[in-house]
This record gives C-alpha cells, sequence and structure tokens, in this order.
C-alpha cells in the first residue's frame, strides 16, 4: 500500500501556495467561471481527449493552449479565452490524466501527449498553431515542434524551461521517487487506474451538479484527474531535458517569465529563451500561478500576436 502521505503531497504540492497568493479562492462567493463549451473529441487510434474550443474572428489562426501539470484546460486558462479569442482561435485541451482529459493504461509520457495534441490538430485541419505551453505544457510545445514541427508556426513559453530539476543526478533522483509512488498506484502493476475509493479519498467525490462558486468548480476539476497518470506525469516533467535540442527551434518563439517564480525559477526561464535562436523576452512580475492574475489573458494575447507578427 502506498502511505497516505506520499499520495496526497501531490494535492499539497500543488495547493500549497493558494492560501496567501489567491485568497479568495477559499470563499464561496466568488462565482464559477464562465468558459467556453467543450466536447469530447476522438482521436483516431488513440483515444478520447476533451477539448474547450473558442471561434475567433474570420481567418484567424488558432493557438493551442497546453496546461501544465495539475491542471486543465480550464484551469489554467479561464483568464485567457476572452482575450486571445478576440484575434485567435482557441484549441485547449486536457491532457492525458488531467481532468476530462484521455485515459490509458498506458504510462505517461510527454511525447504521447504531443502526439496526441498532433492529431488534434490533424483531426481539426487547424495547423499550423501558435503552440501556448505553460510550466508542464512548455515541455509538451517543444515535444510538439520537435515531433510534429510542420503543425507548429510559433511556440509562447510561459512560466517553463528547457528542464524543471537542474543537473542530471537531481532528475534522476526526484524521477525515481516519483516511479516509486505511480508503481505503488498501480499495484504491483496488476491495475492500471486508481481505485475509485482511493481516488475519492485524496481528491474528493465529484459533485453532483455544476458548481455555482469558483472554489467549488476548481475543487471539481481537481476531483477529475486520474491519480495515477497525475502522478507519473510528475516523474515525466521531472526527467525531462531538451538541452541538447532546444537551440534548433527555428519558428517565433516568445518566452513569457514569470518573475516572482518559486516553482521554475526566473534564471531557468531566461535561460530557456536565450537557448531558442531569436526568442524574445516578456516579463510578468508574477509567481508560478500567474494564470490566475486578471492580467494574464492581456499578457498571453501580446506574446502571441509578437509570436504572428514574426511568421
Amino acid at each position: 500500500m502506498v502511505p497516505l502521505g506520499v499520495l496526497t503531497g501531490l494535492r499539497l504540492g500543488v495547493m500549497v501556495a493558494l492560501p496567501t497568493e489567491i485568497a479568495w479562492l477559499d470563499t464561496e462567493e466568488v462565482p464559477g467561471p464562465a468558459l467556453p463549451l467543450g466536447e469530447r473529441v476522438l482521436l483516431e487510434g488513440r483515444g478520447t481527449t476533451f477539448v474547450r474550443r473558442v471561434k475567433g474572428p474570420a481567418g484567424a489562426p488558432t493557438v493551442l493552449l497546453i496546461h501544465g501539470w495539475c491542471a486543465s484546460g480550464g484551469l489554467n486558462w479561464f483568464q485567457a479565452f476572452d482575450a486571445v479569442g478576440e484575434r485567435f482561435s482557441i484549441l485547449a485541451p486536457d491532457l492525458r490524466g488531467h481532468g476530462r482529459g484521455m485515459r490509458t493504461p498506458e504510462r505517461f509520457r510527454l511525447r504521447d501527449c504531443a502526439d496526441d495534441l498532433a492529431a488534434l490538430i490533424e483531426s481539426e485541419k487547424c495547423g499550423p498553431v501558435i503552440a501556448v505551453g505553460y510550466s508542464m505544457g512548455g515541455p509538451v510545445a517543444q515535444l510538439l515542434w520537435k515531433r510534429h514541427p510542420h503543425l507548429v508556426s510559433g511556440l509562447v513559453l510561459c512560466a517553463t524551461g528547457s528542464e524543471f530539476v537542474s543537473g542530471y543526478p537531481a532528475r534522476a533522483t526526484f524521477a525515481a521517487a516519483m516511479t516509486i509512488a505511480s508503481r505503488g498506484l498501480r499495484i504491483g502493476g496488476h491495475m492500471n487506474f486508481v481505485p475509485h475509493a482511493i481516488g475519492k479519498r485524496i481528491f474528493g467525490g465529484r459533485a453532483p451538479t455544476r458548481p455555482s462558486s469558483f472554489a467549488g468548480w476548481v475543487r471539481d476539476e481537481f476531483r477529475r484527474h486520474d491519480l495515477r497518470l497525475v502522478t507519473e506525469a510528475g516523474r515525466a516533467v521531472s526527467a525531462f531535458s531538451s538541452g541538447r535540442w532546444i537551440g534548433r527551434i527555428n519558428v517565433p518563439t516568445t518566452v513569457l517569465v514569470t518573475t516572482n517564480d518559486r516553482a521554475v525559477n526566473a534564471e531557468n526561464q531566461e535561460q530557456l529563451a536565450h537557448a531558442i535562436p531569436g526568442a524574445r523576452i516578456m516579463r510578468m512580475d508574477e509567481t508560478h500561478l500567474a494564470c490566475t492574475s486578471p492580467e494574464f489573458g492581456k499578457r498571453i494575447l501580446k506574446a502571441c500576436l509578437d509570436v504572428q507578427d514574426r511568421i
């Protein structure tokens, strides 16, 4: 049996900053956000995922919004849909194991997420896209360019880096710890999904109706996660490094640096920008939870327009 502390660590790690950085999240008085409609999309030969869509102006290029670890398309981008949708069409999928994203018995791999997104772009016939990656979404966006360059016209990378744990020994140690946790969740490899009772104990049971408050909506989004896949995603992020090939990126790129970030420090974010030929840097005086800021949508729109102007 996996110790409860290991399982709850995932939830606590994500929520630890919320009381001080987004204090209003704890109140039930703030209404839930008005989100664009989403629908389940079958990706032939891969599985079914969930995508939120915004139809932009006629002829507008498409922006693919790729969320971070333990988030979802709605959670990560709720502040950005309106602003970005004024100039672009939007696809905001839930990645594997996150929110309503694809469920699979296979281990979580970032490159599989990139291939899922490629299949989505081809299914929608909307490529090439500007891929916008936040936190874990940054590596997925980088891999989407690497594996499917014809589908990516530009990149916006926010609160992210070319690696999340510096140095091979540290990456190996952290990845090993996450591997142990994810193996435990597989219960010796004989079960592919976390038993409902365990998932309910960690994330809570799903609400029977749509929540009326922001806090209730956030809780429900977390409850939809597949704990085993999300844990494996943590291992994949910790092991990721694009240092050997990041310098080959040849599409317009803007890096939006969150200057007060303690999860991915600003120095690492700026190093990412310097490693990509021609990349431009924008800065936002925020933490790793910049995506909750009311200014976030405007900053993402500005970064997307900066990329679009260079395509």
